[in-house]
C-alpha cells in the first residue's frame, strides 16, 4: 500500500487553537476501526509532519497547515503550508478487503450474547437495524472522503466546516473513548479464555490485564502490528464466523425464537445502543481515501461491497447464535466457542480462544497505537498537556501518551474487577463517544457536501440515524458530553493563559473568551 503523506510548514502562531489536531484526527478516526485500523494509524501519523509547534492564538479557522496538500475536491488550503500527495494504489477489491477489517472487530465474539440479554431474540431486530442504519453513514463518510480525501478524517470535516473547536473535540472523544474500549476488549478475549479454561471471574480480569500489559510493552519499543498481519486477523475473524454458523447451524431450533420480544420492544433500543461497537469504522476508511486510484469512483462501491458484507455476516453470526444456543445465549461470555462446540465439539473452545486472543491483541494494538500517537499530537498542539506531546513525529514512540492511556485503561478494568458490573457499560461508555463523533461528523457532512446531491441526501438521512442512536445511547451520552465540556474549558484556559504580541513587541496576556 502507498503511504500517503501530507508535509507542510507551519507557521506557529498563525494556527488556531488546535494546531495540527486535524492532521492526527486521521490516527484519531484509524482507533475505531479495530483490526484494520494499523495503516490507517499509520496514514494518519504522516500527515502529522506538517504542523509545526503548539499554538493557542485565537482564531479556530486558522489550523490548516495540514491541509495545503489539499483534496481532489479543490478544498486545499494555502496557511502557509506546502504539501505533495503521491498517488493512490488502492484497487477497489483491496479498499473493500480495508473496510470491511476496519469494521469487523472484537465486538462480534461477545456482543451477540450481550444484545440477547438485553432484548432476547427481539435483538434480530436490533441487528437489521443497525445494518439499514449504516448504509447512509457509510454513504455519508464515502462522500466526504471522495470529495476531500485528506489523512484527517472526521476531525478535517469537522474543522473545515466548524473551526478548531471541534477538531479538538473529535480528538478528545476518540482519545477519551479508548480506554473504556481497550478495557472492554481485553475482558471479551478474557472471557474466551476463562471459557475454555473452566476458569472463573479472576480468570478473566487476569487475562485482560496480561493483555494490556502485553499491548503496552510491545507500543512502548515500538513494535506493532503491520497492516498485513491486521488484514489476516480480520481474514481470520471472517473465517471463524463462517465456519461457527456452518457447522452450528443444523442444530438450530425455531423454537429458540419464542417468545420474541422477552422484554418489550422498547429493549430492542437498549440492545441497537450496545451493538454500535460492532458497527464502529465506517469513518475509518475517510482518511485513506487518498490512497486510492480513482477515489471518487472506487471509495463509494467499495462502501457499498462493504456494507454488504459486514451486515449479511453479523445477521448470519446474531441468527445462528440464537437460534442454535436458545435462552441460554443470553449468559455465553462466549458465544462463538459455544457454536463451534456445537459443531465440532468442547474441543472447539480451544480454538475459539486462540482465534479470539488474536483477534483480541490487534484490536487492542490498533487502539493503544493509534491513541498513543493521537494523545501526542493533541499534546503537541495545545489541545491536551504539552507534557504528552513527546513522540509526534512521525517515526518517534510516543511513550508519555502511551503511558497515560495505558494508566486510564488498566483504571477501567479495575473498576469492573471492584465492582464485578461486567463490560457492558465500557461499551456503552465507548459508542457514546462514537456516536457523538458521528454526530459532528454528518452534521459537517451536511455543509461541506453540495445540496441536492447523492451524498447530501444520505447526511440528511443519516443525521436521523444518528440522532436516534443518540436517544438509545440514554445515561451513557454524559460521558462524551463531559468529554466536550472538558476539552473546550481547556482550550479556553489555554488560550487565556497564553501570551500575545503587544503593540511595542513585548508580550502580554491574551484576554480570555468571553461568551
Amino acid at each position: 500500500m502507498n503511504d500517503t503523506r501530507v508535509n507542510g510548514s507551519g507557521t506557529g502562531g498563525a494556527e488556531g487553537e488546535t494546531g495540527g489536531a486535524g492532521a492526527a484526527g486521521g490516527i484519531a478516526a484509524g482507533v475505531t476501526g479495530e483490526t484494520g485500523a494499523v495503516a490507517a494509524v499509520a496514514t494518519g501519523a504522516g500527515a502529522t509532519v506538517g504542523a509545526v509547534g503548539p499554538s493557542v492564538a485565537d482564531g479556530a479557522d486558522g489550523a490548516r497547515a495540514a491541509d495545503g496538500a489539499g483534496s481532489a475536491g479543490g478544498t486545499g488550503r494555502a496557511g502557509g503550508a506546502v504539501g505533495a500527495v503521491h498517488a493512490g494504489r488502492l484497487t477497489l477489491g483491496q479498499g473493500t478487503a480495508m473496510y470491511v477489517g476496519a469494521v469487523l472487530g472484537t465486538g462480534v465474539i461477545a456482543l451477540p450474547a450481550l444484545a440477547a440479554r438485553a432484548a432476547g431474540p427481539a435483538s434480530l431486530l436490533a441487528w437489521a437495524l443497525l445494518v439499514v442504519m449504516s448504509a447512509p453513514l457509510a454513504a455519508t463518510f464515502a462522500a466526504l472522503g471522495a470529495r476531500h480525501p485528506d489523512a484527517g478524517g472526521v476531525s478535517t470535516y469537522a474543522r473545515l466546516a466548524f473551526g478548531g473547536r471541534a477538531a479538538a473535540v473529535v480528538g478528545w472523544c476518540f482519545y477519551f473513548a479508548v480506554p473504556p474500549g481497550a478495557a472492554a476488549a481485553a475482558l471479551f478475549g478474557g472471557a474466551y479464555v476463562a471459557e475454555a479454561a473452566g476458569g472463573g471471574r479472576g480468570t478473566v480480569l487476569l487475562t485482560a490485564a496480561l493483555l494490556m500489559v502485553v499491548v503496552t510493552a510491545a507500543n512502548a519499543v515500538g513494535v506493532q502490528a503491520s497492516g498485513r498481519l491486521q488484514f489476516a486477523l480480520a481474514g481470520l475473524l471472517v473465517v471463524l464466523l463462517l465456519v461457527s454458523v456452518a457447522l452450528s447451524l443444523p442444530h438450530a431450533r425455531s423454537g429458540n425464537l419464542e417468545p420474541f420480544a422477552p422484554h418489550g420492544w422498547t429493549a430492542v433500543g437498549s440492545a441497537a445502543a450496545l451493538l454500535v461497537w460492532s458497527f464502529a469504522g465506517w469513518e475509518a476508511i475517510t482518511h485513506l481515501a487518498a490512497e486510492f486510484r480513482r477515489p471518487a469512483r472506487d471509495l463509494p462501491r467499495a462502501t457499498g461491497a462493504a456494507v454488504g458484507i459486514v451486515g449479511v455476516l453479523y445477521l448470519l453470526v446474531a441468527f445462528a447464535i440464537i437460534a442454535v444456543l436458545g435462552p441460554g445465549a443470553a449468559d455465553s461470555a462466549a458465544p462463538l466457542g459455544e457454536l463451534m462446540a456445537r459443531g465440532l465439539g468442547g474441543g472447539a473452545r480451544w480454538l475459539a480462544a486462540g482465534a479470539a486472543l488474536l483477534l483480541t491483541l490487534g484490536a487492542m494494538n490498533a487502539y493503544y497505537a493509534g491513541a498513543a500517537k493521537l494523545g501526542s499530537a493533541l499534546g503537541r498542539d495545545g489541545a491536551l498537556p504539552s507534557w504528552l506531546g513527546r513522540g509526534s513525529v512521525a517515526g518517534e514512540v510516543p511513550r508519555r501518551s502511551l503511558a497515560a492511556n495505558s494508566a486510564l485503561s488498566f483504571l477501567c478494568l479495575a473498576a469492573v474487577g471492584a465492582t464485578d458490573v461486567g463490560p457492558k457499560p465500557l461499551v456503552l461508555l465507548t459508542t457514546g463517544s462514537f456516536v457523538t463523533v458521528y454526530a459532528i461528523g454528518v452534521a459537517a457532512a451536511l455543509r461541506l457536501l453540495p445540496r441536492r446531491t447523492a451524498g447530501w441526501y444520505a447526511a440528511a438521512v443519516a443525521l436521523v440515524s444518528v440522532a436516534a442512536l443518540l436517544l438509545m445511547s440514554g445515561r451513557y451520552l454524559l460521558w462524551p458530553l463531559v468529554v466536550t465540556g472538558a476539552s473546550l474549558l481547556y482550550l479556553r484556559r489555554r488560550r487565556a493563559a497564553a501570551p500575545v504580541a503587544a503593540p511595542d513587541g513585548t508580550a502580554e496576556p491574551q484576554p480570555a473568551e468571553t461568551a
